[in-house]
């Protein structure tokens, strides 16, 4: 069964959101999912590049109403 695991990354700036993320999504399994919580204006991008090069799936990038970002990536 996969893991759910999330990740909070708000208050800090490119880049350490996405090496977080990598470092998070080290440590999982294929299918696997983190959700990252964030607030940097450019993680919506940022992670959609990401994604299309690790072979990772975006599965939601999404904006809230706070001005912060909830992105969900399942590991390949």
């Amino acid at each position: 069964m996969a893991q759910q695991a999330s990740l909070d990354v708000k208050g800090l700036k490119c880049p350490m959101p996405m090496l977080r993320a990598k470092k998070a999504l080290a440590t999982l399994d294929s299918g696997d999912e983190l959700t990252v919580y964030a607030t940097d204006p450019g993680v919506q991008e940022d992670f959609a590049a990401f994604c299309r090069h690790t072979g990772h799936v975006l599965l939601q990038s999404s904006a809230n109403e706070d001005g912060s970002f909830t992105l969900i990536l399942r590991h390949k």
